[in-house]
């Protein structure tokens, strides 16, 4: 390419003038291309370890003149194309121009006038895409590209420099971290590393130091474990590489790659050296964690943040802390840990007004909101670009309407308009059913008829004062009455400031009356809902009467959540909890409904009124606790393990015990998925759901730990796991809430209390703070840490289950072993995921969690012919992707477009396992439809004006075709709209078991177009075979051999029926009398005229035709050769003395017969008169055929064939070879690495 000339001093150094004029200079780097030497070697490390861009263009051109020691370089390339065009255009183009000047800083001045005119020229023919990169990036990001293969679409994040640990030596190179990859190069005098890893095979990443290894990243796979060091920022290395494992788990969790997020805020200033895809990571992991810390919705952003003071009127000080601006809110989070945090929506703020500056406030910023609160921040650094911003988001707010907070939010609801509606999923397959059992419960909350509508369950079914005394009354008062005066000091509504003050009286139980409130603050549930008025009620009135699989297993559980209270023996509880479950599972098909979503929910409706705990349950499911409720609960087994990680560190002693009894996988998910509500008394069990809104999963897991502290004794003294279960079944059932005023309700666990003894009775006060007091290390943010590296494990572990699964479905009908099909399958999935991470993806084939393993990963046409070109043991040349068409059509039976492992794998064994015959019934049917598409058999459409009422065997298979289309669409149809998909799968797992096996009878007859396209896949087949000579000897014999027959069998359909065995007797003399006819000879002669005007592309893709032999084929005849049954011979006296091997030979090949000289030297022996005829447009024999049972007759008759399809293949190393091509290095460029290291 072109550069923008710059001075180089050292023109000869490190390079090799390869030519010259007197203006101009093409140079080569040293060691670049043959040999190069000791001096090569060198230049190369060089070249490496400074991070050279001669590494990528390691040919330039500079501008010289006379008498002058100051070179230009005003060109660069990366092979010698590019830099011979750069060359010949300034030959061309300059040098006489440049012989007319006197002076050469005339000269000079020219060039670079005349090279920047050629770059701004061709920059303004590039349209901008995007934000740009710094140019030093730019090249790294060549450099990557170059070096490792990769395509356009694979982006490089960051690079940075470090050392490799092969055994104990480190290989100083350079690392680059893309979106898809982690790659890393090195050149040290010769010895070369290259390592390509894809993020999704990442099982670990850790930071640490040890005596062998200086403080290192240690990455590990399933196969390997590598170590990195020497890194100049370590931390922010590490920090990017867990970034981009996270993305690539989340793909394989939900299909959602990388996407640039275009609505982050960008800096005003790019800085050096920094990808605008390394801005965009910083800027959502700063997003991220804001939604975390604050509990803001997903569709927030950051736009910016700095340090600042807030005076807290409580305690009367200015409190120092960082403040967060984004489009809808202004936020502060104190330096000290919970010293204050505070979230003011802009909805609330009524003014924003800058103070006036003294030394003791300098900077000050007041902000007042409705609920007359003023905020007082100061210590701003830019405070009138702070301003600027807050005032042009208040600006989009301005015209919408708030709502008020506190006890006033039932009100105003109905006058709020919407901020920002989301739109309502259409993609819920849910269907109408006029005889929904709950369909007038759904239109009665639409009339706003249900009571739950405006409160929640015990408001309605009140408490029972009998149960509770006067002294429970009393504190719950207190309780009250100490809430009130902290909203008075502190503020009330999303303005609160929240302090450690807070969190204690939250620890000390929130009272009844404010509980639903106070749940929708801490949760930032409140906030969703108020910004989204009506948008419940919408979901309600869409979903009402309509079901599916979700609505159905929501019906099943209704009465399993919490039977035991009175609000849910009814209908009223019944019908609100309904509404709600199938609201969300409308609202989030990717989730739908899990199990218990049920309890939890039962347990919000106590409180809240519906629509409160509908958006309570989106909290829940969608911020508080991530990817818990779905189908494989992948956040709860995630905190599993950080319960197990947390268990060996806090309680070692106990750890080791609770492994061997497996307790921790049983007990952990019943208590972290329904919050201890099912293990756990009611009454009990809602105070750590209070603390739970509060602190987020930090309370359940400190909870967790001191349930099993408490039973340590117990639980190390138990024999099994039923056992220990037993023991904190009974512990949990007598956790009592002493301060509580609703009536005791009976628990299930109740049974588990045994023994004459009265159970020790546990208060649920006295165990949170335990709980806090003695796993108070315990941080929001190292659980998040902890959570990456489980969310590794966790999604492996599924993973390499689904692929056990599919492997285990797949075993029993296929040839491969297991492993070669776990092998198989992981190619498999890898060429799915490439074309997820580089665009080719369509929406058909991205991976659907909700269909059965076999099914989630699909391949499409494009992607299968890839696999098929590097694994089959088929390859035939040029024609090799028209034969991978066909097997995918065939392979492709529902007709989505789409195949799946099992259709894969069929494909594969049918080629590589199996006798003759199977091999040769695969072939055979690849050549028929569906498998031969109409375009490559043009005469099945043309013949069709030929066909009598007697349907031929291609019109037959074409129906049948047509048929199971008709048939798979209708099944799918009705796979769609039944709310039942597990009956379509039991009744096609039952077509399955009940098709009967295919026999060779069974399959259609093969017409002449056919048998043609097969004889040339075959021909093609051979090619680079050791044998091959023999092969094209023996397919040459059978293929005329079988014409003859496709012959008489065509006279034969023209006569009456006979015997067999006079078909027998007479075959060869009908085969002779057949040769001679007039007709066949004006057949062949006219195809003799016709096919100079072939086309060379035919050719190209198989086509085996001579001329000359197309001449000398109307001289073949049966009968006469050296053996009685010589179904062929050639006339000339001279070939007539060879025998008939020899004879054979010459039909096939009058060249040297190497495999690129097939389309010329090779011919079809006795059909090229049908093949030509088909495709220049003459009549067409639709009576010849050909059956199964003769080629394979045939085929037999040749030992070259039988030996070639009964020889064993192996295809891991076909796999083998597949995983090195997907590392190779871009052909694109000359540059060979074997020859700078050799």
């Amino acid at each position: 390419m072109w550069l923008a000339p710059e001075e180089v001093l050292l023109a000869n150094a490190l390079w090799v003038t390869e030519r010259a004029n007197p203006f101009f200079l093409l140079q080569r780097r040293r060691g670049h291309g043959k040999g190069g030497g000791l001096t090569g070697l060198l230049v190369g490390t060089l070249d490496v370890v400074l991070d050279s861009s001669a590494r990528v263009a390691p040919y330039r051109i500079l501008h010289q003149t006379l008498d002058s020691q100051i070179y230009w370089a005003v060109a660069c390339g990366s092979s010698r194309k590019e830099i011979t065009k750069h060359w010949e255009w300034l030959e061309n183009n300059l040098l006489q121009t440049l012989a007319i000047f006197d002076n050469a800083e005339d000269i000079t001045t020219f060039v670079k006038g005349k090279i920047h005119g050629i770059i701004a020229e061709e920059n303004k023919n590039q349209q901008p895409q995007g934000e740009e990169d710094p140019g030093k990036f730019k090249e790294a990001e060549l450099k990557m590209r170059k070096q490792f293969g990769m395509p356009e679409g694979e982006k490089l994040v960051n690079y940075y420099s470090c050392s490799y640990w092969k055994g104990r030596v480190p290989r100083q190179g350079w690392l680059y971290l893309t979106v898809n990859h982690l790659c890393f190069y090195s050149f040290l005098l010769g010895k070369e590393v290259t390592l390509i890893v894809q993020w999704v095979d990442v099982t670990q990443l850790e930071k640490n130091a040890t005596l062998l290894f200086p403080e290192c990243i240690k990455v590990s796979t399933r196969d390997s474990e590598l170590f990195f060091s020497m890194f100049l920022n370590i931390s922010e290395t590490f920090k990017l590489m867990e970034q981009l494992a996270n993305i690539a788990m989340r793909q394989l969790l939900d299909n959602k790659g990388f996407v640039e997020d275009m609505l982050l805020p960008k800096p005003s200033k790019p800085l050096k050296n920094i990808s605008a895809l390394k801005r965009d990571l910083d800027a959502r992991a700063k997003n991220e964690w804001y939604h975390a810390t604050f509990r803001l919705p997903k569709d927030e952003r950051l736009d910016g943040h700095t340090d600042c003071t807030l005076w807290t009127p409580f305690n009367k000080i200015h409190i120092l802390g960082q403040m967060f601006v984004s489009n809808n809110y202004i936020c502060f989070a104190s330096k000290a840990e919970e010293a204050c945090h505070l979230i003011i929506p802009l909805r609330e703020v009524t003014i924003v007004e800058k103070a006036d500056s003294s030394s003791v406030l300098p900077s000050p910023l007041s902000i007042s909101t409705k609920s007359k609160m003023t905020f007082l921040f100061a210590n701003l650094k830019d405070r009138d670009f702070l301003v600027q911003r807050i005032s042009d988001f208040l600006l989009k707010t301005s015209s919408k309407k708030s709502i008020g907070s506190g006890r006033a939010r039932k009100k105003s609801l109905g006058d709020q308009t919407c901020e920002e509606t989301p739109e309502l999923s259409p993609s819920s397959p849910l269907e109408v059913s006029p005889t929904s059992p709950f369909s007038h419960q759904l239109a009665n909350f639409c009339a706003d008829k249900a009571p739950t509508a405006s409160q929640g369950l015990l408001k309605l079914f009140g408490t029972n004062h009998e149960h509770v005394s006067e002294s429970h009354w009393a504190k719950e008062t207190m309780k009250e009455e100490s809430w009130n005066i902290h909203f008075f000091e502190y503020g009330r509504g999303m303005c609160m400031y929240r302090t450690a003050k807070t969190r204690e009286l939250v620890l000390k139980g929130i009272p009844e009356n404010l509980r639903g409130e106070l749940w929708l603050l801490f949760s930032g549930a409140w906030n969703e809902m108020v910004t989204h008025p009506g948008y419940y009620a919408d979901l309600v009135e869409q979903s009402a009467g309509k079901y599916n699989l979700a609505t159905e297993e929501i019906e099943r559980d209704l009465h399993r959540s919490m039977p035991e209270h009175p609000a849910f023996q009814n209908e009223l509880g019944i019908a609100a909890l309904r509404r709600v479950l199938t609201a969300y599972a409308f609202r989030n098909p990717t989730i739908g409904y899990c199990q218990a979503m049920n309890i939890v929910t039962s347990v919000l409706l106590l409180y809240c009124n519906e629509e409160e705990a509908f958006w309570l349950l989106v909290a829940l499911c969608e911020r508080m606790l991530p990817d818990y409720y779905n189908t494989r609960v992948v956040g709860a087994l995630v905190d599993q393990g950080i319960f197990e990680e947390l268990t060996r560190d806090c309680l070692p002693q106990l750890s080791e015990k609770m492994q061997d009894l497996g307790v921790i996988s049983s007990i952990s998910l019943s208590w972290f998925l329904t919050l201890f509500l099912s293990v756990m008394p009611f009454e009990s069990a809602v105070v750590i759901v209070d603390c739970f809104f509060y602190e987020g999963i930090k309370v359940i897991l400190q909870v967790s730990l001191a349930i099993l502290d408490a039973n340590m004794e117990k639980l190390l003294n138990c024999c099994d796991e039923g056992e220990a279960m037993t023991v904190l079944g009974r512990y949990l059932d007598n956790v009592v809430n002493r301060h509580s005023v609703s009536p005791p309700i009976p628990h299930l666990h109740a049974l588990l209390t045994s023994g004459d003894e009265p159970p020790v009775q546990i208060d649920i006060f006295e165990l949170i703070k335990t709980a806090y007091e003695k796993f108070s290390h315990l941080k929001a943010d190292d659980i998040e840490q902890v959570r990456f590296k489980q969310r590794l494990k966790v999604i492996h572990s599924l993973e390499d289950t689904a692929k056990r699964s599919v492997v285990r479905a797949v075993s029993g009908d296929i040839g491969f072993s297991m492993q070669e099909l776990e092998d198989l399958y992981v190619v498999f999935k890898a060429k799915h995921l490439m074309s997820c991470y580089w665009g080719n993806c369509t929406a058909a084939s991205q991976r659907d969690q909700s269909l059965p393993y076999l099914e989630q990963y699909r391949i499409n046409i494009e992607q299968f012919r890839e696999l098929f070109a590097s694994l089959t043991p088929w390859s035939c040349g040029l024609h090799t992707p028209v034969l991978a068409e066909r097997m995918f059509r065939l392979l492709d039976e529902n007709k989505d477009a789409l195949i799946n492992f099992k259709e894969f794998a069929t494909g594969m064994s049918g080629m590589y396992h199996g006798d003759l015959t199977e091999k040769l019934k695969l072939l055979y049917k690849l050549h028929l439809p569906p498998a031969l598409s109409p375009e490559e058999a043009e005469s099945a459409l043309e013949a069709t004006n030929y066909f009598t009422d007697d349907k031929t065997a291609e019109e037959t298979a074409v129906q049948e075709d047509k048929t199971s289309r008709e048939r798979t669409s209708k099944e799918q149809e009705e796979k769609g709209t039944s709310p039942q998909d597990y009956r379509y799968h039991l009744r096609m797992w039952a077509k399955e078991k009940d098709s009967k096996k295919e026999t060779i009878k069974d399959l259609p007859k093969m017409s002449q177009e056919q048998f043609i396209e097969l004889c040339k896949t075959l021909y093609n087949m051979f090619s680079e075979d050791p044998v091959e000579q023999e092969l094209y000897h023996a397919i040459a014999t059978v293929a005329s051999l079988l014409l003859r027959i496709g012959e008489v069998g065509k006279k034969f359909s023209h006569q009456p029926p006979k015997k067999a065995d006079d078909c027998k007797a007479n075959s060869s003399q009908d085969a002779a009398s057949e040769d001679e006819s007039p007709t066949s000879e004006q057949s062949q002669n006219s195809t003799v005229e016709r096919y100079p005007q072939a086309n060379t592309e035919n050719k190209a893709s198989g086509d085996v035709q001579l001329e000359k032999q197309q001449q000398e084929n109307q001289t073949f005849v049966d009968g006469g050769g050296e053996g009685p049954g010589s179904p062929i011979q050639m006339l000339s006296d001279d070939e007539t003395k060879d025998d008939m091997s020899m004879s054979s030979y010459s039909m096939v090949s009058t060249g040297s017969l190497q495999c690129e000289d097939i389309a010329d030297d090779t011919v079809l022996v006795g059909c090229e008169a049908g093949s030509s005829a088909a495709r220049y447009g003459s009549t067409i024999d639709t009576d010849w055929s050909i059956s199964f049972e003769q080629i394979l007759a045939s085929v037999l008759t040749e030992t070259a064939l039988v030996n070639y399809f009964e020889k064993k293949n192996d295809i891991m190393q076909k796999i083998k070879e597949q995983k090195k091509v997907e590392r190779q290095y871009s052909s694109s460029s000359d540059y060979e690495l074997s020859s700078v290291s050799g």
